[in-house]
């Protein structure tokens, strides 16, 4: 599914943080990857000028070639030894210029880090891979270690269900040689309407419902109802049902020690999460207003996806 791998640079270390999980990406599907450098016609931000924002209303020679020579040293190094690798240096705002690019090249996915490129994150038609500023990074696994496992918080919404194919395909590449796992999870909101008895009654059966509901999502996956290709990625699939006042914060008790609720076993936490960035129906409807919270708070990765209209 990740053949197609866009890593936007800025010519610091840290959006270079992006590139080995992009060359793990890579090498487990048979992949290539795209880096751009865009060169911004926003002051202060042309590599030959960075501290004169008076002297960038055009782009020079001088900043296309830097540009250009640094993409050049990142393809050549030994990190990407062996991957197919473009570079591309266009000019314009930055997140417009990377979202043009992405859908010029028809990329699969966008790695890059936290810092910046806000509109990339809000606006990609495709999956949005972020890694945060002094957060971890996802180990390979080998045969018989933990399986690396993506949590996928869902809220009972085809929306919010829309992250469950991409998250799939993320934890299989991220885990090759080893074995890759989904974890899945809802958050009940206890309710507080009428009396003790009776609200703990209807937090009950919405533990019930969403239950039922994993549960049968697991199925359907394992079928392979939701992509015929899941079915041969050898994934392990777990889920759980948290209650919490707050949704961001029971997800990450889930994603850091698997939380404490109903159908959850021991495992150590996850290594990543996916969300979609919108979500209307369901159980409770939370999935979407919370992507920001928990990409705010999370040291893990997180993998956002943009529902199809």
């Amino acid at each position: 599914m990740f053949k197609r791998i866009l890593v936007p640079l800025d010519g610091s270390g840290r959006a270079e943080r992006a590139l080995p999980i992009a060359a793990r990406l890579a090498r487990a599907t048979g992949g290539s990857i795209f880096l751009v450098r865009v060169l911004s016609t926003e002051p202060a931000r042309l590599p030959s000028a960075p501290g004169k924002p008076n002297l960038v209303q055009t782009i020079g020679q001088a900043d296309r070639a830097l540009a250009e020579s640094y993409l050049a040293g990142v393809a050549e190094s030994e990190l990407l030894t062996g991957i197919p690798v473009q570079t591309y240096v266009p000019v314009g705002l930055i997140s417009p210029s990377i979202l043009t690019m992405a859908a010029e090249k028809h990329a699969d996915i966008i790695a890059m880090c936290s810092h910046g490129y806000t509109g990339v994150k809000r606006f990609a038609d495709i999956p949005v891979l972020v890694l945060r500023e002094g957060g971890s990074v996802p180990e390979e696994r080998h045969p018989g270690e933990r399986p690396l496992r993506v949590l996928v918080p869902l809220d009972g919404s085809d929306y919010a269900r829309a992250a469950l194919v991409p998250a799939a395909y993320l934890a299989a590449a991220l885990a090759a040689p080893g074995r890759g796992a989904l974890h899945l999870t809802h958050i009940v909101q206890p309710t507080n309407e009428g009396k003790a008895a009776r609200a703990t009654q209807n937090t009950q059966a919405l533990l019930n419902m969403a239950k039922e509901y994993l549960e049968a999502t697991i199925h359907y996956l394992r079928e392979g109802s939701l992509d015929p290709g899941i079915v041969n990625l050898n994934l392990e699939f777990t889920s759980s049902v948290i209650v919490d006042d707050e949704i961001a914060q029971g997800i990450l008790r889930v994603a850091e020690d698997g939380g404490n609720g109903e159908g959850v076993g021991v495992f150590g936490g996850c290594d990543a999460i996916a969300m979609t960035t919108q979500g209307y129906s369901g159980l409770q409807r939370w999935v979407g207003s919370v992507t920001e919270r928990v990409l705010d708070t999370s040291r893990l990765p997180l993998l956002i996806v943009r529902p199809r209209e």
